[in-house]
């Protein structure tokens, strides 16, 4: 003998699953325009940092970046950094900085051994310290930024200091993106929330041995032997 749900159990199971689903979209918070705290060295964000980012974390509309390269041949530790990248935020995506355009205005301890290879893009500045011109490297160049930080969502930039994603902030608004959507979130050294991505990981007797185990980055890897060069 067939047995039959009461129509009344259905309708309930309807508005337990709508509620569900209302209370969902209730939690999740409405992203405020990315707003630069006037005080930050590096354009910071006021709102969205590495001191709220816990808030913001596992989003379908962001894209979360760690502009840092893996390991940094700038001597960071000369100015009390750390130029392997040995921890992120969970979530966060790696796309190198240096890699993107050249690099301008570091510290003279990092300056002295910074990237200098090649790089999508070639930047002048002007007077303030701004960007002034953009200059595609390859022909290819455009096409890649578009896929490593999409347009249809917000980009949170987080470095190690806050320089590098100050900079990334910089080249896509000058690019075209939406400044409103762009958030320098700041340096990831000053981290100190629940979702740490441990990377430098220690093993064997009393912790014998480090190792920076990179291969647990999702890392984004530019291969320029592949790009076609723009014509002078």
């Amino acid at each position: 003998m067939k047995k039959f749900v009461p129509i009344v159990s259905i309708l309930a199971l309807f508005i337990l699953l709508a509620t569900c689903s209302n209370n969902k979209e209730a939690a999740i918070k409405t992203l405020p325009k990315a707003t630069v705290d006037e005080t930050s060295q590096f354009g910071v964000d006021k709102n969205i940092n590495v001191n709220t980012i816990d808030e913001w974390v596992g989003r379908d509309d962001v894209a979360y970046v760690d502009v840092r390269m893996l390991i940094d041949p700038g001597d960071y530790s000369a100015i009390g950094g750390d130029p392997v990248l040995s921890g992120t935020i969970e979530g966060f995506e790696v796309v190198p900085y240096p890699f993107l355009a050249n690099l301008s205005g570091l510290p003279a301890a990092v300056a002295a051994t910074q990237y200098n290879g090649p790089t999508l893009f070639s930047l002048t500045w002007d007077d303030t310290g701004a960007i002034d011109t953009v200059k595609a490297n390859f022909k290819e160049s455009k096409m890649v930024i578009k896929d490593l930080f999409p347009e249809d969502k917000a980009i949170f930039l987080m470095c190690g200091g806050g320089g590098y994603a100050g900079m990334t902030r910089g080249l896509l608004i000058k690019l075209g993106y939406n400044p409103e959507k762009l958030y320098n979130i700041g340096g990831f050294w000053t981290y100190k929330g629940k979702n740490l991505e441990h990377v430098k990981v220690s093993y064997g007797e009393n912790n014998k041995y480090d190792y920076n185990a990179l291969h647990r980055l999702k890392y984004h890897l530019i291969q320029f032997n592949q790009l076609h060069k723009v014509e002078e």
